[in-house]
């Protein structure tokens, strides 16, 4: 067999020479962002009316963190019953009768169809239709346990129960996505060795579709903290509207809400980090590389690439190696 391609002498010294290419837009981008950040920063940092000095002394007024404790309660409790609600819906959602998956399709339907202010407003007048919660035999049977409606029913609950049932309701579509992306072959696989269909979800299913599930559920956390805001139109001191009283007899309102968006901000950066990671975390196995953290990647860009390592030339793709 003959071949016109030369001959590699092994350990030949001759090296290829990598030049890396130049991008003169990618840096005229830079720049232009740079500039245009920069103008923000400064015009932001230098407005009077920002009144930044009344910024620093209420952002750690007591009133304000107690606001930010409960923001962070409502929050907890709404991901925490929403994501359990959220898988028991999923799993009656999938279910082969009929009337348990009509009637978990029909709580997805009206949570997810009705505005979450309104549920909220309707859960902090729910007096006004039950003005007395009892548990007992349905259908006007004895009374075991109940109680007045206002009592029970105060407002950080009919907040924490909107917020959480609403969860529940989006949770479910994310949990039964996830669930139908495992491939149907595991749940047969498991079936034929015997597991029950509980087992089978619980140790089969649903720790593969985790991947699936995680990022979303991430993101539904993160806009479960902003979305808190929506209870102080029940007067619920949470962060916003304790910053509405504040103003409210200073009149400092652009102050205050810099305030309630600085402490937002921090919050949903924590959680984005915490979504990361998580993400990560599950996202081994599925890729033959994890993705970088983000101080890797800072330590990447701050490391000056000046080029390629150069190959030697028995390394080199000669492309006739197949001919004849």
């Amino acid at each position: 067999m003959s071949s016109d391609v030369p001959a590699v002498v092994e350990g030949d010294a001759t090296e290829i020479k990598a030049v890396p290419v130049r991008r003169p837009g990618r840096w005229l981008a830079a720049a232009v962002v740079a500039v245009l950040v920069a103008n923000a920063v400064w015009s932001l940092a230098t407005n009077d009316r920002l009144q930044w000095g009344i910024v620093g002394d209420f952002l750690f007024d007591g009133r304000i963190i107690d606001g930010l404790v409960k923001t962070l309660e409502l929050t907890v409790i709404a991901m925490v019953v929403g994501v359990v609600l959220g898988v028991l819906l999923a799993v009656m959602r999938l279910s082969s009768n009929p009337l348990v998956a009509g009637a978990s399709a029909f709580y997805i339907w009206l949570f997810r169809g009705t505005p979450l202010l309104v549920q909220i407003l309707a859960w902090n007048f729910i007096a006004s239709i039950y003005p007395r919660i009892t548990l007992g035999v349905p259908f006007g049977g004895p009374e075991i346990v109940g109680g007045d409606a206002n009592a029970l029913i105060t407002t950080f609950v009919a907040a924490s129960l909107a917020l959480a049932l609403n969860e529940g309701a989006y949770m479910a579509e994310i949990v039964r996505a996830g669930i139908l992306s495992v491939d149907e072959g595991q749940s047969e696989a498991a079936q034929a060795l015997g597991m029950t269909r509980a087992q089978t979800m619980r140790r089969i299913v649903l720790p593969q579709a985790m991947r699936v599930i995680v990022p979303p559920t991430g993101n539904e956390t993160i806009a479960m903290l902003k979305t808190t805001s929506l209870v102080s139109v029940i007067a619920l001191p949470e962060l916003l509207y304790a910053a509405q009283l504040i103003y409210s007899v200073n009149y400092k309102q652009i102050p205050l809400l810099i305030v309630v968006m600085i402490w937002y901000l921090l919050f949903t950066t924590i959680l984005s980090i915490g979504q990361y990671y998580i993400e990560r975390r599950f996202g081994r196995g599925h890729a033959r590389e994890l993705p970088l953290t983000p101080w890797q990647r800072l330590r990447r860009s701050l490391t000056i690439q000046r080029g390629r390592p150069a190959l030697p030339l028995a390394q080199r793709n000669t492309g006739g190696g197949f001919g004849a």
